[in-house]
């Protein structure tokens, strides 16, 4: 079970505090059950409300900083996402992408730069899903990392755009 005052990831909302764990008084809420009051990172006035008993699904914890810097240390050697048929490009993005695995998450930043720069080399633009991809993903990665290492989310792209051979960002 987290504890109040603790950072936490939660699903698509990202890095999270727990304000508070509580019974709710609200029509939708079940009064017997305990939930999670997170305040998600960067956004004002913003309240989540997640069942305590529900807390393996979509929160976890952050990454530690040791766990962060051997991340960054394996980055250049992490492979990427193969993708079998084109079709299917876009799911497998989103599996990744919602794997909530970092090294996951690596592995299809360092995909996306790739093939960004593969594309721009031969005068193709580069794909709309693949841009939408490439910044939630930053977001996610990138914002774990700087917050958990005290940088900010650029400083952490930068680190690994230059750990990419020819990255085109």
């Amino acid at each position: 079970m987290f504890q109040k005052g603790e950072y936490i990831v939660y699903g698509q909302h990202g890095i999270c505090l727990v304000e508070d764990i509580t019974h709710l008084n609200m029509s939708e809420a079940d009064e017997k059950k305990l939930y999670y009051v997170l305040v998600p990172v960067g956004t004002r006035g913003s309240r989540i409300y997640y069942p305590a008993d529900r807390e393996n699904r979509n929160a976890r914890y952050l990454l530690t900083k040791e766990e962060a810097l051997c991340l960054l240390e394996e980055f250049p050697t992490i492979e990427k996402i193969q993708i079998g048929i084109e079709k299917l490009r876009e799911d497998t993005y989103k599996k990744a992408l919602y794997s909530g695995n970092q090294k996951i998450w690596a592995s299809l930043l360092k995909t996306l730069y790739e093939r960004k720069q593969d594309r721009l080399k031969t005068g193709k633009r580069i794909a709309s899903v693949d841009e939408r991809y490439q910044k939630m993903v930053e977001e996610a990665l990138c914002g774990e990392l700087a917050f958990v290492l005290g940088k900010t989310k650029q400083e952490l792209k930068e680190m690994l755009i230059s750990q990419i051979p020819c990255a085109i960002v």
